[in-house]
């Protein structure tokens, strides 16, 4: 075990910072993919665009002084509907559109720390969670992450990737200017998740993944951590192997498909999503890329705020290809 030169103090019985340095987290290369592979995701995204989400908005609670706040309802596969808000910039027109992936810990109301004030922000409730709630869908992120586990073609994740193609959809469906000006932003597991949606949607022009969950699952398994990554740990425990379906779902064999610029802020210390598994996302990139190392993850420290601030200024840097040419408004009048 190498010394790391990135630690805290913490009441953890493990080092989340697993003795990485800088140098080998930026070596740690995706696992081996089933051979079929690529064809599984394809053909999953090809039944996604089949799904006629019908997006129906409502007033909201919510109010902002830069954003129209509504509440928006989508159909996604198999029969879920999504829920979650529609953020519109009040005093201008939209020039870009954004999907917004949430973490494990759900989401209550949307966020406001954004890139653009002229963008369309889309924020689902990934199915069961939050708005999107279904029994026996479980909340809780232990059991969520192993609900059909088993089973490739209905793992929970799949249908959660499903969820940001079909909002893709619903996005495009109210703003069609805005093709060719979408991004998609995801953090933890909204991060994960999206990596497996860049991958396979060329919709999505540029990508930004936070602390990105489910990179390299072997070490995933092998790693101690908290939270749903535990969970997952000890249902290979008890069934004496890793399920074959989390082959599948493979943050960093996803990101190997990934043709877009994309921007990545990866933490060296994290108890709940293991340095190593987000720098094997940010590795197998092929592409455009930039990293923003964050000093932890999933964890309180010092320079959190400064580093949240640069965070956004970068960012929005990145972010500003997709608003830098002004597209019509979709309910203009001409």
């Amino acid at each position: 075990m190498h010394r790391p030169d990135m630690t805290f103090e913490h009441d953890y019985p493990f080092d989340p910072s697993y003795g990485y340095n800088l140098d080998q987290l930026l070596s740690v290369a995706p696992p081996e993919a089933p051979a079929d592979f690529e064809r599984f995701w394809q053909a999953r995204y090809a039944r996604a665009l089949t799904v006629a989400p019908n997006p129906r908005l409502a007033a909201s609670e919510l109010t902002h002084p830069d954003f129209c706040v509504q509440t928006l309802t989508y159909d996604s596969s198999e029969g879920f509907s999504i829920r979650g808000w529609l953020l519109t910039p009040r005093s201008q027109p939209p020039r870009c559109g954004f999907v917004l992936g949430h973490g494990y810990g759900g989401i209550a109301a949307p966020p406001f720390d954004l890139p653009y004030p002229d963008g369309v922000y889309l924020v689902p409730c990934f199915r069961g969670i939050g708005l999107s709630r279904r029994p026996p869908i479980s909340e809780n992120p232990i059991w969520h992450v192993l609900h059909d586990i088993h089973l490739r073609d209905r793992y929970i994740l799949g249908g959660c990737v499903d969820d940001i193609w079909t909002g893709v959809t619903a996005l495009l469906q109210l703003y069609p200017a805005l093709a060719g000006h979408l991004g998609y932003l995801g953090i933890s597991f909204g991060g994960g998740l999206g990596a497996m949606a860049l991958a396979w949607d060329p919709r999505l022009a540029r990508g930004h993944l936070n602390v990105p969950s489910f990179g390299h699952q072997p070490l995933r398994l092998q790693l101690p951590t908290v939270g749903s990554g535990a969970a997952v740990q000890r249902f290979a425990e008890e069934h004496g192997q890793m399920p074959d379906a989390l082959r599948y779902f493979d943050a960093a064999l996803s990101a190997w498909h990934i043709q877009q610029p994309m921007h990545i802020a990866a933490a060296r210390f994290d108890p709940a999503v293991a340095p190593p598994g987000q720098f094997a996302v940010y590795n197998a990139i092929p592409g455009e890329k930039h990293l923003f190392v964050l000093e932890a993850g999933h964890f309180d420290y010092p320079s959190r705020a400064r580093q949240d601030r640069e965070l956004l200024e970068a960012l929005t840097d990145f972010s500003r290809p997709l608003c830098a040419t002004p597209a019509n408004r979709a309910d203009s009048d001409d």
